[in-house]
């Protein structure tokens, strides 16, 4: 039976804690006593944990040898910022898929009001790639960094830069990622998509413009259609 994984809270030596409401859903729902064993990520590192202490607010494990764990390609998703429930929707299913981090922009046609707004959503996005960062048994959760303009947030990847773009018609995604290896940087415009200026500044930093196919998606299924086939090729 696999065991249940949790990413630790507070890492102190040999001993790890699940705070809050990690600690309450192990000690309400799970039942939580001393002797029982979990995988407890600590640190970005995998181990067996045993507890030694269990309340409903804290949670205490002594941490033993190392869990093998499969590593994930590294890719980092620039996701203009759009209405914050279908962003936030999607920066949960990119968490799934194994991202390594997340870029909020804000674009020419982000709509002024959700950026913002943006910066006091911040947290709130951290604890959301968090919880499904555990829930997708990842060993720690994506960085969440952000907001930031396009010029912010572009001009310094080093990274296989590839923007999606409703412009571009002859390259695919597919195409560009066959063979590649990681780290890999996605970027994805807002509704109403990239504006010309965006594409220009783009192919001045070196990204290569790439199509998912012949339909429009909206920009939280672009993000997550193109992550999979990223991961795909590169064997995440």
């Amino acid at each position: 039976m696999t065991r249940r994984r949790w990413i630790a809270d507070r890492v102190e030596g040999d001993h790890a804690y699940l705070l809050g409401p990690n600690a309450a859903h192990l000690f309400r729902v799970l039942r939580a006593r001393a002797g029982q064993q979990f995988d407890v990520a600590a640190n970005g590192v995998l181990r067996r944990g045993t507890i030694v202490e269990a309340a409903i607010d804290r949670v205490q494990f002594q941490l033993g040898e190392e869990v093998e764990s499969a590593a994930l390609p590294h890719v980092t998703v620039y996701l203009s910022i759009f209405k914050f429930d279908r962003f936030e929707w999607g920066l949960e299913k990119l968490t799934e898929l194994g991202v390594s981090s997340m870029v909020a922009v804000v674009a020419q046609r982000t709509e002024q009001h959700l950026a913002r707004a943006a910066e006091k959503r911040m947290e709130r996005w951290r604890k959301l790639a968090r919880e499904a960062a555990q829930q997708s048994r990842r060993i720690a959760p994506p960085e969440i960094a952000g907001p930031l303009t396009l010029a912010q947030a572009i001009a310094g990847e080093r990274a296989q830069r590839i923007v999606l773009s409703e412009e571009e018609e002859r390259t695919s995604l597919k195409s560009l990622v066959a063979g590649s290896k990681a780290p890999l940087a996605l970027a994805f415009g807002p509704e109403g998509g990239w504006s010309p200026p965006e594409l220009a500044a783009f192919h001045d930093n070196a990204w290569q413009a790439a199509s998912l196919g012949p339909t429009i998606l909206r920009a939280e299924t672009a993000a997550i259609a193109a992550v999979a086939v990223a991961m795909a090729e590169l064997g995440g």
